[in-house]
């Protein structure tokens, strides 16, 4: 092969690199867009308007939009005891214009349902936790007065037949809360399963069940009405919303050392530069001061934690709740 040849085949070779490199940046730029959001992102709540998860994603999403430069559309897709809604944002495409808030339900859900349409773990990337919340549980106001859980409790062991607790349905945290509860107290309850912290309340309201476990979000307008009083929080220690309410842990059980939580997700295979962009925004909108004066009343603790420790938060949490269930003899339906 001659000089001339040999500079031949060099030029065409640096040639179709070149090629090769220049195919390849309209792909890097997908994956850390500069210009992302270049339109809305839709925000699925897999619960119904009004509930404490659809209040904290408003707040937080109006904020997000104003940090990211676009709209932050809620679509409510509430079924199957919210897995419809999150399997609709795992089976969107994964370009960061789909993301789902999911709660400890979500965790919970493999160890009670026999079949759930997406796999939690490696159908979605976590983004960031959004916050957390103690349980309380609410009774009817014209039967007790707020903080008497000692008259409930005694009220409990004497009655004729058990007293009734409304649960948000099967594997629901309401339901592993009551069963909790009942254990520990070595006292009998029958769990009714609602569909939903709403219509459970309204019978608490109306005398037609005794207790419920639910966020003090998902009760503040019966709350607020007079309908329905506190009587426990779960967790360590009381809350600055009800400060007369007793803590799990000042009643000594000891299993009901645990809350609500909620985190931001978005399909798995979301290009990483992406769910930063997501994670930073969200962290702000978090800090955000008209954000937290906005759900500091309801008692939700508002607070972020990184994209990988947020996964791990889940599969942890996951693992802890299976235990709960299995202890429960909870069968999966």
């Amino acid at each position: 092969m001659n000089n001339m040849q040999s500079l031949n085949r060099r030029s065409t070779l640096l040639g179709l690199a070149g090629a090769a490199v220049g195919s390849l940046a309209p792909l890097a730029k997908s994956w850390a867009d500069p210009v992302y959001p270049d339109r809305p992102v839709k925000l699925i709540v897999p619960w119904s308007a009004g509930g404490s998860t659809d209040v904290l994603a408003r707040a937080v999403g109006q904020n997000l939009g104003d940090l990211l430069g676009k709209p932050v559309v809620v679509d409510n897709r509430p079924g199957a005891s919210g897995r419809l809604g999150v399997d609709a944002m795992a089976k969107s495409a994964a370009d960061g214009y789909t993301a789902s808030v999911i709660e400890l339900a979500h965790a919970i859900a493999p160890s009670v349902f026999q079949k759930v349409s997406y796999d939690l773990m490696n159908d979605t990337a976590a983004v960031s936790l959004l916050g957390d919340s103690p349980l309380v549980l609410f009774v009817n106001a014209q039967k007790y007065k707020e903080g008497q859980f000692q008259n409930f409790l005694a009220d409990a062991r004497k009655a004729a037949d058990p007293f009734t607790l409304a649960t948000s349905g099967n594997g629901s945290i309401s339901h592993l809360t009551a069963g909790l509860f009942a254990k520990e107290l070595k006292v009998p309850f029958d769990l009714i399963p609602y569909k939903g912290s709403a219509p459970a309340l309204t019978d608490i309201a109306a005398g037609l069940v005794a207790g419920h476990f639910c966020t003090l979000a998902s009760a503040s307008s019966l709350l607020g009405a007079g309908k329905i009083v506190p009587l426990m929080v779960t967790g360590s220690r009381r809350i600055a919303q009800l400060p007369q309410v007793p803590a799990a842990s000042e009643l000594r059980l000891s299993t009901l050392d645990f809350g609500q939580w909620w985190a931001l997700v978005v399909p798995a295979k979301t290009p990483r530069p992406i769910v930063d962009r997501l994670y930073a925004s969200t962290t702000k909108a978090l800090a955000d001061k008209q954000v937290q004066a906005r759900i500091s009343s309801l008692a939700i603790n508002l607070r972020s934690k990184a994209p990988d420790d947020t996964m791990a938060f889940i599969r942890a949490e996951a693992a802890k709740w299976a235990k709960v269930v299995s202890d429960l003899g909870i069968k999966p339906e």
